[in-house]
């Protein structure tokens, strides 16, 4: 578990070194003056790929019965970042590469091996050479996938930037975009989306849950369960789990906040966190919160944040906070002031 990095050195084996070339050959930017252009990950998002598809160095090849989830150091993971920070475009490709691209563990490279799209009927050409020692990425054979939010507008956060991705290049050769899913290679693989109003296909099994926003996952509203029961399907397939949130609201317990107070050593936590010597309420201090959570953002106009933060702050400086300063508050202000509550616990006892 980790909220932020002392530095992003990936020295531990991971299939991010093939998915992250993977991504820019089929995977593209979905809109703005780069429309189109190949989808180039930040700083930040490169680091969660590389610890989501972490291999164990005790992994072995079964040809056989290749081992899934059990070759990753982490059953899943969950990412925190403010709005506007690329979320859901970066999700978009992870769903691409669960879907299609080299998501599975498939022995280590020796000298001259190498992963091509055309071993898995692909004729976009795209080819990658590993390193000696390197994890090697094969794709699922049968892709099973939910797309998950609380409503439909949210799951549009990842599902439109998926969609355009398959439009825009080789991806359409493997991905039929329908009415109301994504049809994959194979008589039944595919992707669906998943919202608290419709949700006729949870407790299917699936290999793979893309949970967007789940901050906003409670009990009151059913989708705690629907996540938790998507975990449990994705356990019965030897799958994994994936979420990303801004952050939530701390009087709600949300899944978010449940899964990031948990002690459970298999789950990989991202949380950029500014200084909790800088006060929000202070117009200095609000724009170095700022420029730190949005560092690994280039395509974001700081200016343009200050000026949306600053409207927000006259009707709700607590969701503000949340949304734009990637700090967890309660409500429309914080109750308790930081670490309140820890420290009277702790004199207690």
């Amino acid at each position: 578990m980790a909220t932020e990095p002392e530095s992003f050195l990936v020295d531990f084996p991971t299939l991010a070194h093939v998915q992250d070339p993977w991504v820019r050959a089929h995977c593209s930017v979905p809109d703005g003056f780069d429309q189109g252009q190949p989808f180039v990950m930040s700083d930040d998002q490169f680091w969660c790929t590389a610890n989501h598809y972490q291999v164990r160095k005790s992994a072995k090849w079964q040809p056989r019965r290749p081992m899934k989830s059990q070759a990753f150091v982490y059953r899943r993971s969950l990412i925190v970042g403010p709005q506007k920070s690329g979320k859901g475009p970066w999700s978009a490709t992870i769903v691409a590469v669960e879907a299609v691209g080299p998501s599975l563990f498939a022995g280590w490279a020796q000298k001259g091996d190498g992963y091509s799209c055309a071993d898995w009927g692909c004729g976009c050409g795209f080819e990658h050479e590993y390193e000696p020692g390197e994890p090697m990425g094969m794709p699922h054979p049968t892709p099973l996938i939910q797309l998950t939010a609380t409503s439909e507008d949210q799951v549009d956060n990842v599902y439109r930037p998926l969609r355009s991705m398959i439009k825009m290049g080789p991806l359409a050769e493997l991905m039929l975009i329908r009415e109301d899913f994504i049809r994959l290679p194979g008589e039944d693989n595919r992707i669906d989306v998943v919202t608290a109003a419709a949700n006729s296909r949870l407790g299917n099994p699936i290999t793979f849950a893309l949970h967007d926003e789940n901050g906003l996952y409670l009990k009151s509203n059913k989708l705690l369960k629907v996540a938790q029961t998507q975990r449990r399907g994705a356990a019965g397939m030897d799958g994994r789990t994936m979420a990303t949130t801004n952050c939530w609201d701390a009087s709600e317990n949300s899944d978010a906040q449940q899964t990031w107070e948990s002690s459970a050593k298999d789950v990989f936590k991202f949380w950029r966190q500014p200084p909790k010597s800088l006060s929000w309420g202070n117009k200095r201090d609000r724009r170095k919160i700022l420029q730190e959570v949005y560092s690994s953002s280039p395509w974001v106009t700081i200016p343009t944040i200050e000026a949306e933060v600053d409207e927000y702050m006259e009707r709700d400086p607590a969701e503000a906070e949340r949304f734009f300063g990637n700090r967890v508050t309660t409500g429309m202000g914080a109750w308790l002031e930081d670490d309140l509550w820890e420290k009277a616990y702790a004199n207690a006892s």
